[in-house]
């Protein structure tokens, strides 16, 4: 059953890592070269990450900006960047990109909110899907005679406490991020 376990709290630790990532790509008001991740240039014949075109800075709390390594390729970034509908407007400045973020009005704020909290749910349902298949698991091993009831209603509790402990986190991770998005 360890192995089993281990495979449980590995399918978990999944899901929170995709929720952080999708917390991580929400606008806070402050500059973070996370926000531009999923942009995706045209480049040479094909869409490639921005990241590999160009390198991708903050040096001002409310500006990020993007140095591009090809000079051809300027016009291209600077494309990908608005056609995102991130609500940025690059300023180019020879090979170099400044996107300057603009303050978060109330309504945007609550927004997001809403979005992350769309976010953390679809984060709980993966986690509560793990746990439905390892109670299967035991179920379908009880049955089998694999395992003892005892084991069954043991491992049951373990595999409850884990998730408890998931749901923990997503909760956490959505109050510190509900924090910094409502923060003026």
């Amino acid at each position: 059953m360890s192995g089993e376990y281990e495979d449980l709290k590995r399918r978990m630790d999944g899901a929170i890592a995709a929720f952080k990532h999708d917390l991580a790509s929400l606008r806070t008001g402050r500059a973070s070269s996370n926000l531009l991740d999923a942009i995706q240039v045209q480049a040479y014949g094909t869409a490639m990450p921005i990241n590999q075109v160009a390198n991708v800075s903050v040096p001002e709390p409310r500006m990020i900006s993007v140095s591009v390594w090809d000079k051809s390729m300027v016009s291209a970034v600077d494309r990908a960047i608005r056609e995102a509908n991130l609500g940025f407007n690059p300023i180019v400045d020879g090979t170099t990109l400044r996107i300057p973020l603009p303050e978060l009005n109330e309504q945007r704020r609550k927004e997001l909110v809403k979005i992350s909290h769309g976010y953390a749910e679809n984060a709980r349902v993966a986690v509560r899907h793990v746990r439905r298949d390892g109670m299967d698991f035991l179920k379908k091993a009880e049955k089998d005679g694999t395992i003892s009831e005892d084991d069954q209603r043991k491992r049951s509790d373990q595999v409850q406490k884990l998730t408890d402990e998931m749901i923990s986190t997503i909760d956490h991770l959505l109050s510190d991020k509900e924090a910094e998005i409502m923060q003026v």
